[in-house]
């Protein structure tokens, strides 16, 4: 990885835990870090505590909930230097396109160490045996303990630490069988594990290690039913999250001796137990230590930084071409839509399985899109219920980007008629005025637009006095007053003459002011729409024909998985079709 990588301005990370050095000081090196360190007096605004970075490492401590998601524009990757994943939104992130790394390899070993460390120390009573000698008593029968070989180890959750403590287990010659959602006979099979449910699992297993993520659904995983179904000889062992067990129910079963005992490594008032819990004589607990070693925390800073550092300086194959992928959700039109066209869009895209040219938009600050051209392929793809949409980004801050205004022709009918519907539209005053006088009039009075009939009468159109309406309410209400009207086209052209040979049936030519694309930033970010087919945006290398299947749009894979079809899709395209420019500017990706 090299500077050139990066933009001017170097990405700004923020690590929310403590981070080993040799990891913060790779991110250094491409980065500006800054180093989280909470302070008694200071209170922190959480929700936007994320808002000016790209990225964000952590190793569990602090939540990252969608609401600070949702606060962080700029935010591009969360970073794990830690085994656990209970701490982030996930499903946010990735609604958000925000990448989450999966957890280092070295903290699943280390905390798979944890997990046979701890159940052999309270298979052989190995704390109390130690605190018995040091206590100056030598009673070596009274430590009698349990061996592990030949006996059964239940494991629930076999992710990556389940899957290494597995390994070791079966070294060690335990029988390990595993309860794991969704697994398959061939997963089974690959890690020698007999795959059994929940309740066979409790009732054959001698040692029973939790290897989960705390979700709503397992909190409490292990209560008083499932400690019921164990055998009195049994251990239970935690490495994973204390929420996973009813610590009121694994009390009462420890003090009836319904089991023989319990290691935990986590609890659900991390970091203050319950301390009935920590005395009791059948506990071996540790403050949450199973990811610590000096190797792990190392190894686990360096892989979190590189990945932080790949992600930041990554630049997809669609990128060049500012295409990306983004959920549907997140992009909004600045204009309305015709509902007649958006279904009949709808059928197209569901007979032909395509999107052939991707919408046009402008990134906004709240982490959303602005759509400049394609309301009725956004609007379609919302109604069909797509997740994803591929838009390509356009910087509205570069020059070569361009806005015009679209003029309206109303034909059909009478120019009478057509005064009379838009005369009645509340909020509007027809100021009737020479022709020639109608284009400076439109400017020197901020009007909302002027109106030349076919028989060359001129009205500008202006705001009523004392209107007590939206600017943009009285335009929306114009426009759909004259589309019920009659049928309407676009046009750059003002001549008269011209249009007339064009449109025999022409009534009247609406012409509208130039707006610029902070005043459709704006409208959009007040959740209003301006009236459909006005704007126009000239667009540098606008990227058409791309033909993405929609298929896989649709499909159930995460954000960034799709983004890297959109790479291949493009990188093919490229690789073997070409790229063609014109002068337009446009980009075709097919013939």
């Amino acid at each position: 990885m090299n500077a050139a990588a990066f933009s001017e301005t170097r990405p700004r990370v923020l690590v929310l835990d403590p981070l080993h050095p040799d990891g913060v000081a790779s991110l250094q090196t491409l980065a500006e870090v800054d180093l989280y360190e909470p302070t008694a007096t200071a209170p922190v605004d959480w929700v936007h505590r994320l808002a000016p970075y790209q990225a964000v490492v952590t190793r569990g401590r602090i939540p990252i909930t969608a609401q600070m998601i949702a606060a962080a524009p700029h935010l591009r990757v969360i970073a794990r230097a830690g085994a656990s994943a209970d701490n982030i939104d996930i499903r946010a992130a990735e609604a958000a396109g925000i990448e989450v790394t999966p957890p280092p390899d070295a903290a699943a070993i280390a905390a798979a160490e944890m997990t046979l460390a701890l159940l052999l120390g309270v298979a052989r009573q190995i704390a109390q045996a130690n605190q018995s000698l040091k206590a100056g008593e030598w009673e070596p029968q009274r430590w009698e303990g349990v061996g592990l070989a030949g006996k059964t180890l239940g494991i629930i959750g076999l992710g990556r630490v389940g899957r290494e403590v597995a390994r070791r287990a079966l070294a060690l010659g335990l029988r390990v069988i595993v309860n794991q959602t969704r697994a398959t006979a061939e997963l089974a099979e690959e890690w020698r594990v007999e795959q059994v449910n929940l309740r066979d699992l409790l009732r054959r297993a001698d040692f029973v290690s939790l290897h989960v993520p705390l979700r709503p659904a397992n909190r409490h995983l292990i209560g008083r039913a499932e400690l019921a179904l164990m055998k009195p000889g049994a251990y239970l062992v935690n490495t994973a999250n204390g929420g996973l067990i009813d610590e009121a129910a694994l009390l009462q079963a420890l003090d009836a001796g319904q089991i023989a005992g319990a290691a935990l490594d986590v609890f659900v008032t991390d970091p203050q137990p319950e301390l009935r819990l920590l005395g009791h004589p059948r506990v071996l607990a540790t403050p949450h230590i199973a990811g610590s070693t000096e190797d792990a925390r190392r190894a686990a800073a360096l892989t979190a930084a590189d990945r932080v550092l790949a992600v930041l300086g990554r630049q997809r194959r669609a990128e060049a071409l500012s295409l990306r992928l983004v959920p549907a959700e997140r992009v909004f039109p600045h204009e309305r839509f015709h509902p007649a066209r958006v279904e009949r869009l709808k059928e197209r895209f569901q007979q032909d399985g395509r999107l052939v040219n991707p919408p046009i938009v402008a990134a906004m600050s709240d982490n959303r899109y602005v759509v400049l051209d394609g309301a009725t392929r956004v609007t379609a793809f919302q109604q069909l219920g797509i997740p994803h949409l591929i838009v390509q980004v356009v910087d509205l801050e570069r020059s070569n980007v361009k806005m015009n205004t679209w003029f309206h022709i109303a034909h059909g009918g009478r120019n009478e008629s057509l005064i009379q519907v838009i005369g009645r539209v509340d909020g509007l005053q027809l100021t009737p005025m020479p022709v020639d006088h109608l284009p400076h009039a439109l400017w020197e009075r901020s009007a909302l637009g002027y109106l030349v009939t076919a028989d060359r009468s001129g009205y500008l159109l202006e705001l009523a006095d004392q209107n007590h309406r939206d600017w943009i309410d009285v335009l929306v209400e114009l426009v759909d007053a004259y589309g019920a009207w009659g049928d309407v086209g676009r046009t750059l052209e003002t001549d008269l003459d011209a249009l007339s040979a064009q449109y025999p049936d022409l009534a009247g030519l609406f012409v509208y002011p130039q707006f610029s694309p902070d005043i459709v930033v704006q409208v959009a970010e007040r959740n209003r729409l301006l009236p459909a087919g006005i704007t126009r945006f000239l667009i540098p290398g606008r990227v058409l024909r791309l033909n993405a299947p929609l298929d896989l749009l649709t499909a159930s894979l995460s954000l960034s998985d799709k983004a890297d079809w959109l790479d291949r899709l493009v990188e093919e395209k490229l690789a073997h079709r070409g790229v063609r420019y014109y002068e337009e500017p446009v980009i075709l990706l097919d013939e």
